[in-house]
């Protein structure tokens, strides 16, 4: 039998390529390595092709591109012969979306509120304007509506194995509600002539079963389709029909017919711009195929547990990895609901079962303590040991390298705050949008805050997300903690510092919202409801706001050291005295003693060999800032200066010297390192938002980046630099090797 807590975890990624049978090879290796348990990556079903796993698209089933249940058992059973447990990395938050192959997804997007799934997603059934029932917006347009619409890339087709209709656009499906069943019926009968053929007659006489506003109920659809299906000759004459539906620039009727159809779904098709302001879901930080689920939901979290449940009880599964816990509205309630669960699985006089949760927690911050889980995933434990091996004695000599080779002086937490404001304006600006109005019905709902406008609401909480120094509090029904209540106090101080204007009562306003104050005991005439719900939801919208500013934009503007810049790390983070680590360890021991300790994850952008010999920077940063000096002399001539700013910019040129010192291969680069680099720079520019982005790419500029690093390493270009780096490098190599 494995160990009930892990002692050595081995994570191995599945993919299509990499399957349970393909793992199952390896496991006399790990345990000949000491590995106790598999950490595996997502292996329930997800989109077709995935390469991560985490876009689940049915938790109930195992992802057959790995191999379906029989591979699976046989990849348990060599497991269990080998005495070795899994932990399977498990996503409660969110699911993907799109295309053409989530069940509960589509079953929304045809049956709207109505669909008993509806509940499992986070929708704002009450932004999307023109729609009395409300409806989703789908942002899946390569092109503005109007433009895919006129040009043909919307198709309405019929499936004649279902009986049933859906717009397409590409491998996206869009089912119509059968409320409008009746009315294409007529309209393709008419199109293709066929109103007096038998077959059009039975259509006819079908489509007069619901005339409208009459339309089939959840339990009536199925037999109504299955009616349309069984028609002989009705799918030729309904296949002749479309035409109808079929946009030509020389016939606008048919724009207006497609597009007045689809004006009357559950949805509305957006160009994927639009999502920045206007999306009504809640996602995955800005990814708009990933939909975040409702496992608050008692419903929700039954049946996205139960394959999971199942193989708890059969003791196919030892351990979860519970990803992205700050996305839930209650993590502390899923994980009661949790802990009971594998309890009902494994019996009551089983051990505790084994849970870990995906926690970024910034320094010094304390873990919270959810019920039945044994630690994080390791992430402050990844910064702590990185810091331990930093000479802080170096520091300040790399913070003047920075500043003399990028010509930017700005502080890390300056940097931040405009990584923050870019954020906010630019990739989450459609859930702050959703947030902003709920503020506003709560304002509005009560005579003492009516003359609240709602752009002054919005700058409050833009203030308070600001200044906002965590990834989220776990304010509950019960009201927030003593520390959660002090986060929310010094915050709503923080922005006080920042307000311009007399009616300074709404940040009163705002922390009384977000304290569950305002519907507390004396507090009258507000609606519960709304004020919980915007509460828990801002604290959804907090982790993914920082996540986005600060790994995902902010770690590309600020290079002091690139060790540092890693998930729950602080770049601008001082060494850590040797006495300090292991007061952190002492601790550590009494609070979470089983949590991971993590010095590399599926997450880091660095591995561990590529962060030491950069910690060993800090050994040598005399050296450092002598050898980039020169360095920049000899690369001058490949920096592209044709445009207003050059290219790449200084920032940019350091960060790619970091990268390099990091990556270089002892047995020289080729081509192929060559490529990694190019698409690493590409990759780290975007992130950083400023000379171009992945929502603007500027092409000029990126082409002139990779035009920079592939000159600087072709060794007929550059042969100057390549050598002079070759011999820093193997001293930086040693020193990474002793920290590696």
């Amino acid at each position: 039998m494995p160990a009930d807590s892990p002692l050595a975890t081995y994570r191995i990624q599945f993919t299509s390529a990499f399957g349970f049978d393909a793992a199952a090879k390896y496991v006399p290796y790990l345990k000949q390595l000491g590995i106790t348990h598999l950490y595996a990556s997502p292996f329930l079903k997800a989109r077709p092709g995935s390469t991560h796993g985490y876009d689940i698209v049915d938790h109930g089933c195992l992802n057959p591109e790995f191999g379906g249940e029989d591979a699976f058992t046989r990849l348990s059973d060599a497991l269990a012969a080998s005495d070795l447990g899994l932990i399977l990395d498990f996503v409660p938050n969110h699911m993907g979306v799109g295309g053409a192959d989530n069940g509960w997804w589509l079953d929304v997007l045809e049956w709207g509120q109505r669909s008993p799934y509806a509940a499992s997603f986070d929708i704002d059934w009450e932004t999307l304007p023109y729609r009395h029932e409300g409806g989703v917006l789908l942002p899946i347009l390569g092109r503005p509506y109007g433009d895919a619409l006129e040009q043909g890339e919307i198709v309405l087709k019929y499936d004649p194995a279902e009986g049933s209709f859906s717009a397409w656009y590409y491998d996206h499906r869009l089912p119509i509600r059968p409320h409008r069943y009746s009315e294409i019926l007529r309209t393709v009968v008419a199109a293709a002539g066929a109103s007096s053929d038998p077959p059009g007659r039975e259509l006819l006489e079908l489509a007069d079963r619901y005339p409208d506003p009459r339309e089939p109920s959840r339990d009536e659809a199925p037999a109504f389709k299955a009616a349309i299906a069984a028609v002989s000759g009705g799918a030729e004459i309904i296949a002749r029909g479309l035409s109808a539906y079929q946009p030509r620039p020389d016939d606008r009727a048919r724009v207006l017919a497609l597009h007045r159809l689809l004006e009357r779904q559950h949805y509305r098709i957006a160009f994927w711009r639009v999502a920045g302001s206007e999306i009504n879901y809640r996602r995955f930080f800005d990814v708009n195929d990933l939909a975040g689920i409702r496992v608050e939901d008692q419903r929700t979290f039954d049946a996205t547990h139960r394959l999971v449940g199942q193989l708890i009880a059969e003791r196919r599964l030892h351990g979860l990895r519970i990803d992205h816990i700050d996305g839930l509205q209650d993590p502390a309630q899923y994980c009661r609901r949790l802990q009971r669960l594998t309890r009902d699985k494994r019996g009551p006089q089983a051990r505790p079962f084994y849970v870990v949760v995906e926690k970024i927690l910034s320094d010094r911050e304390a873990m919270p303590k959810f019920p039945g889980v044994a630690g994080t995933t390791g992430y402050e434990w990844l910064n702590v040991i990185t810091r331990v091996l930093v000479d802080d004695r170096g520091l300040s000599v790399l913070d003047d390298t920075r500043t003399a080779m990028t010509g930017n002086s700005r502080g890390f937490d300056e940097i931040l705050m405009r990584a923050k404001r870019r954020v906010l304006d630019n990739l989450l600006s459609s859930e702050f949008t959703v947030l902003t109005r709920l503020l506003g019905r709560i304002a509005a709902g009560h005579w003492s805050t009516r003359d609240y406008t709602i752009d002054r609401l919005r700058a409050a909480l833009e203030l308070f997300v600001l200044y906002f120094p965590v990834y989220r509090t776990y304010v509950t029904s019960a009201g927030p903690s003593a520390a959660d209540r002090a986060t929310i106090r010094e915050t709503i101080r923080a922005a006080r510092t920042h307000w311009f204007g007399s009616d300074v009562s709404i940040l009163d306003f705002l922390q009384d919202a977000l304290t569950l104050d305002l519907i507390g005991r004396g507090r009258t005439g507000y609606s519960a409801p709304r004020v919980r719900r915007f509460a828990f939801k801002v604290q959804q919208f907090t982790g993914p706001m920082m996540a986005k500013s600060l790994e995902d934009t902010a770690f590309y503007r600020y290079a002091r050291l690139l060790a540092m810049n890693e998930v729950g790390g602080d770049p601008a983070a001082a060494g850590l005295p040797v006495a300090e680590f292991h007061q952190r360890m002492a601790g550590r021991v009494k609070s979470f003693p089983l949590g991971m300790t993590a010095t590399a994850t599926h997450d880091t952008k660095r591995g561990e060999d590529a962060r030491a010999r950069i910690m060993a920077l800090s050994e040598m940063p005399e050296d450092w800032r002598n050898a980039v000096t020169a360095w920049h002399a000899l690369n001058e001539r490949h920096i592209d200066r044709s445009r207003t700013e050059r290219a790449p910019s200084a920032g940019h040129e350091y960060l790619i010297y970091q990268a390099l010192a990091g990556a270089w291969p002892l047995a020289g680069t080729d081509d192929v390192f060559s490529e990694r680099m190019q698409a690493y720079a590409i990759k780290a520019a975007r992130e950083g938002k400023v000379e171009t982005s992945w929502l603007n790419p500027d092409e000029a500029y990126e082409a002139a980046l990779t035009g920079f690093v592939g000159a600087i390493l072709d060794r007929a270009r550059s042969p100057e630099f390549i050598a002079a780096f070759e011999v820093f490098i193997r001293r930086v190599a040693l020193l990474g090797a002793l920290n590696s």
